[in-house]
């Protein structure tokens, strides 16, 4: 009989210990998740397609399970599920929650469940702040950064990109909510009181004024459809994946995280190969810029659109399961995995 080794724990982290574990880290963050886009160009994760679950009687809610598996340090499996219900916003609550649960890579045990919509929002904040870093060194660094959508996420990826230390000459915001767009023109200003922000009319006009634009929205359909706006040859981080139409997207150098996954669930860039029947639009992942293989061309729109790895969330959740364990906030469950032992033992 095999000897029993030591009954596994089960911690739970919620997320107000999640946001500080988290908090003003943003050079762990952006190494972090570049090394684990190394590691995922490297072949050293596991990163299956996303199962999408739908409800007919609810066609705009969504959840979504995000398994994954991290091959080398730190070692970790586990799953994201994260729920994407837009009439949330209807009844005063955020449109996504989620949860992440990590599972030992010896034993598959379970060992921690975090609160995890702030974990997707660091990660996806993260990853946008580190492609726009890397596309960003072959072209002038962007001084007018415009936001098209002004929710959870953008507050993030705006403190991420603020975090790049780069000479922002002003802020422009664009939300179909005005109210969003104040909301967020203040948090911003309190940020950085010294930089303008500038809340514009229409989804055009940011456009058309910014150097960078990050599309942070709930769209669901290509809203953004004309290649003109983008003339100027921005650097676009297409975070929320269906904003622009096929014709931009195929007048656009395009950068993605990962071109299997991408390719998926009505994404621009999968509507874009819908259309033409090819992917060769697709011109390199991240992976490629950040091992230099590939350079953002300074004279054309640049367009990184990721749809988002499950490693990633593996990896800061693993982080912030380090740090909460370091110091001493992990909240265990005393006695939540019961009668694990194959047969009955003799008194």
């Amino acid at each position: 009989m095999p000897t029993p080794q030591a009954l596994p724990t089960f911690s739970v982290i919620p997320g107000a210990t999640v946001h500080r574990m988290l908090d003003g880290r943003h050079d762990d963050l952006l190494r972090l998740v570049a090394s684990t886009y190394l590691a995922h160009g490297a072949d050293r994760t596991v990163n299956p397609s996303s199962f999408f679950l739908r409800f007919p009687d609810r066609p705009t809610a969504r959840i979504i399970a995000l398994p994954a598996s991290l091959m080398e340090q730190p070692k970790v499996d586990g799953l994201k599920w994260i729920a994407s219900y837009p009439d949330n916003l209807d009844r005063g609550l955020p449109r996504a929650s989620a949860v992440l649960i990590l599972n030992d890579p010896v034993t598959g045990y379970p060992y921690a469940c975090l609160e995890s919509s702030i974990i997707s929002a660091v990660r996806t904040a993260a990853s946008a702040a580190l492609a726009a870093q890397t596309l960003a060194e072959s072209r002038t660094p962007p001084r007018r950064v415009g936001f098209i959508g002004t929710g959870l996420i953008a507050r993030y990826l705006h403190e991420y990109i603020a975090a790049l230390g780069w000479d922002i000459a002003a802020w422009g915001l664009y939300d179909l909510s005005p109210a969003y767009s104040r909301s967020f023109a203040g948090h911003v200003q309190e940020a950085e009181p010294h930089v303008p922000v500038h809340i514009h009319r229409s989804a055009e006009s940011v456009i058309r004024s910014s150097d960078l634009i990050v599309f942070a929205t709930t769209a669901t359909t290509p809203h953004v459809c004309d290649p003109d706006w983008f003339l100027h040859h921005p650097l676009v981080l297409h975070v929320s994946l269906r904003d622009l139409s096929p014709e931009t997207v195929l007048n656009s150098v395009n950068v993605v995280d990962d071109i299997e996954q991408v390719l998926k669930a009505g994404t621009s860039v999968h509507l874009a190969a819908e259309r033409t029947g090819r992917t060769d639009f697709l011109d390199a992942t991240l992976y490629d810029a950040l091992t230099g293989s590939f350079t953002a061309p300074p004279d054309r729109t640049v367009v990184f659109s990721p749809f988002g790895l499950g490693v990633l969330d593996l990896a800061v959740g693993d982080y912030v399961h380090r740090r909460a364990a370091e110091q001493q906030e992990l909240m265990t469950v005393d006695g939540f995995f019961h009668d694990i032992h194959r047969h009955s033992r003799p008194d």
